[in-house]
C-alpha cells in the first residue's frame, strides 16, 4: 500500500484525526485537547499518515521535551490495520524525532494492548516500568515503554 507522512495541515486534518481518535479509543482526546496542544508547536508534533482512498489513515502526536520524544497517541483506523501502516508511521515519526535531536523515546501503553506491545517491541521500546490504574473505561495499568539511542535507529518498514 502507497502511503505519504505530513504534519498536520489545518482543520480538515484535525477532523480526521478526532475521527480515528473516536475509533480507536474508549476515552478519545476531544478537540479542545488537541487545541491546546497546537498552541506550542515547538513541543507538540502531530503527524498524519495518508492513503490514495484517505487523508487521515493514521497518525501519531508526540511531545519532544529535550532530547527525548513521548508519544502522546498513535492510532490506525480500523480497516488499514495489519498493513504496516502503523509501523511505518512510526519508523518516520522515530526518524523525525531523531532529525529533531531526540536520543530516546518513551510512551504507554493498555497493558491488555496485546497487538500494540507486540508492534512497539518489534520496533525496540521495552518495559520500564508500570502505572497502577493509570487508564479509565476500563479502569487498568499502562505499561510504561522506552526506546534507548541505540535502538532509535528507524526501523525500515516501507507502506
Amino acid at each position: 500500500m502507497t502511503c505519504s507522512f505530513d504534519r498536520l495541515a489545518g482543520d480538515a486534518d484535525l477532523e480526521g484525526v478526532l475521527e480515528v481518535e473516536h475509533e480507536s479509543f474508549t476515552n478519545p482526546w476531544t478537540r479542545d485537547m488537541y487545541a491546546w496542544e497546537l498552541q506550542n508547536k515547538n513541543v507538540c508534533h502531530i503527524y498524519v499518515v495518508r492513503t490514495p482512498d484517505c487523508r487521515v489513515a493514521g497518525f501519531c502526536s508526540f511531545w519532544l521535551v529535550f532530547d527525548e520524544i513521548h508519544i502522546n497517541n498513535v492510532a490506525v483506523r480500523p480497516q488499514f490495520r495489519q498493513r504496516g501502516i502503523g509501523t511505518a508511521l512510526l519508523g518516520h515519526v522515530l526518524t523525525e524525532a531523531r532529525t529533531l535531536g531526540a536520543r530516546r523515546a518513551t510512551l504507554e501503553v493498555r497493558a491488555s494492548n496485546e497487538g500494540a506491545r507486540r508492534l512497539y517491541e518489534r520496533l525496540g521500546f521495552y518495559v520500564a516500568g508500570t502505572r497502577r490504574n493509570y487508564y479509565s473505561n476500563p479502569v487498568e495499568d499502562a505499561l510504561i515503554l522506552w526506546r534507548d539511542a541505540e535502538a532509535l535507529e528507524p526501523p525500515g518498514a516501507v507502506c
